[in-house]
């Protein structure tokens, strides 16, 4: 039964000026949702229980259309520029003031409550209001689920409004288009419309953690999967799009903690932000990710997917829409999920780069030095075909891999990555390739799976502790001689490659891309940083 509790609810949502005219819809469970969603058209059952819903014209976020409030607290202190676009207070206020009022005119509104960060001692309560129930479902899998007797007593700091099917007036609002997400630290609002994408949700709170748990808690807010090992060793894995993050973090032996946010805390403990997963499923296949596709039940979202004809079998090689498909799912509906999402005593740091150039190595040692440096370099390739127009390998950079979620500049995040290095010196970083090796794209190979699965488990079985290192003469990197189940000649790229001076050149050329892209950072780094940039020959 579906109730819409006005009596006790509406002065909670008058706090912020919503006076709703229609129903509420107040905390339903995801049966309930998905009920609601069928009812109203958003969406239809697959065969497989998971509910698939289209998200409109945008199937990815607008980062361009992303806006942090000028006030008090940000004006100072947010790396304002590309990423973080500038909106003035009044702008806001008056953009807040029609988006309430076009919610306070809806029929029907959906309206949660839930919270962010498995430690209580940072935990952030949000209340998210939706026009849609996709939107709400979304909501109930991807934040952590407050129990019923919390929801007795739960006083939401923060409030997540989205509303699609409104649009803002560019030239009057003073933004860039119809479509906008804004982040008012001063109001603990995110006001997002125009735009029916529900990982605006998810990455809108992701920001403010950003900004709030580093600026006052001294916790390092990371982009980032994270498991925990039979031992109680914690590993975390950093990576962009295309270099196995996912992949490689789903390990059988390990429990996940979470898939892509965490926070590093001052007692060495790795914490979950979130509840759930928001994972990629373009060409997902039962054989190769088994825990993400049984995880796509019902419950779950499935969006932007399309049906193998005459079927309600999600096709998932089908791109037609997007090849952002994405399936969010409750962090439980992983077989080996850590269900309190919190990781003590972290050993191991792996920063995955898929380098289409053949010049870094599998698996290399960093020192803090270089392990600033990289986390700021945030470094993969991406190769012909994963995006239209790309038609040989390009280098891209995402400072801290998640440039476009960071309110503070990115060598603040780099600088407490040495903090926490610093005072626990038993933690290892390392670099590992899952691009090409023996060649660039085209000419080399990509190193196999199994190598890869068999690098990370010496590197967290201690079994590259005791062995020789090599030092790389253009990056200084430190590279094991020897791995157990891994020949020992692809280890170094070097000795890989046939041609050794076509090597030479190639690892100058990307040397100095990675010089280039830094020189932006330049005159916020510190002088360690600095120290492990690439030398050219």
């Amino acid at each position: 039964m579906f109730e819409t509790m006005v009596d006790q609810k509406q002065s909670a949502l008058q706090e912020i000026g919503l006076n709703p005219k229609g129903k509420i819809f107040w905390q339903l469970t995801p049966a309930e949702l998905v009920e609601q969603a069928l009812r109203r058209g958003e969406g239809a059952l697959c065969d497989n229980g998971a509910l698939a819903a289209d998200t409109g014209k945008f199937t990815g976020r607008s980062p361009k259309d992303k806006f942090v409030v000028a006030d008090d607290l940000t004006r100072e202190s947010v790396w304002w520029g590309e990423v973080n676009n500038r909106l003035e207070e009044d702008k806001f206020e008056a953009l807040l003031a029609r988006v309430i009022e076009h919610l306070d005119a809806k029929d029907e509104l959906f309206v949660r409550d839930a919270y962010a960060c498995a430690m209580a001692e940072y935990r952030l309560n949000i209340r998210i209001v939706t026009e849609s129930a996709y939107q709400n479902l979304f909501a109930n899998n991807m934040f952590l689920r407050p129990t019923a007797e919390e929801l007795e007593s739960i006083h939401p700091e923060w409030r997540i409004l989205a509303a699609p099917s409104f649009e803002a007036d560019p030239q009057r609002d003073g933004i860039r288009q119809a479509n906008f997400t804004i982040v008012s630290f001063a109001k603990k609002i995110i006001l997002i419309g125009g735009s029916g994408y529900t990982g605006e949700i998810k990455k809108g709170i992701f920001s403010v953690l950003n900004f709030v748990l580093p600026h006052f808690h001294n916790v390092l807010s990371m982009h980032c999967s994270a498991n925990l090992g039979k031992d109680g060793d914690t590993a975390i894995f950093f990576g962009l799009s295309g270099t196995g993050k996912t992949t490689l973090s789903s390990d059988p032996n390990r429990a996940l903690i979470g898939d892509d946010e965490h926070g590093w805390d001052n007692q060495n403990n790795i914490f979950n932000f979130e509840g759930g997963c928001y994972a990629k499923v373009i060409d997902l296949s039962k054989e190769r990710e088994p825990q993400i596709y049984n995880a796509i039940k019902f419950g779950a979202l499935a969006e932007n997917i399309n049906f193998i004809d005459g079927t309600r079998e999600i096709d998932f090689h089908d791109k037609s829409k997007t090849e952002n498909t994405r399936a969010a799912y409750p962090l439980n509906f992983i077989d080996n999920a850590l269900e309190h999402s919190v990781g003590s005593n972290l050993k191991n740091i792996f920063f995955l780069t898929a380098d289409a150039f053949g010049v870094l190595p599998p698996i290399s040692k960093l020192t803090k030095e270089q392990a600033m440096y990289f986390f700021l370099s945030g470094y993969t390739a991406k190769v012909a075909g994963t995006e239209a127009g790309v038609t040989e390998p390009q280098s891209t950079f995402s400072a801290c891999f998640g440039q476009v979620f960071l309110p503070l500049h990115p060598t603040k995040y780099a600088e407490l990555l040495g903090e926490k290095l610093d005072a626990n010196s038993d933690v290892n970083v390392w670099l590992v390739n899952t691009g090409w090796i023996g060649g660039a794209y085209g000419t080399g190979s990509r190193i196999s799976l199994p190598h890869t699965r068999a690098l990370l488990t010496a590197a967290l079985e201690g079994k590259l502790t005791n062995v020789q290192y090599n030092k790389d003469e253009v990056f200084g990197l430190n590279i094991p001689a020897e791995c157990p189940g891994v020949p020992s000649e692809i280890l170094a790229p070097r000795g890989a490659w046939k041609d050794t001076a076509a090597y030479d050149a190639q690892a100058n050329n990307l040397a100095g891309q990675f010089n280039k892209n830094f020189e932006k950072y330049a005159d916020f780094a510190s002088d360690a940083i600095k120290s492990a940039a690439p030398k050219m020959k």
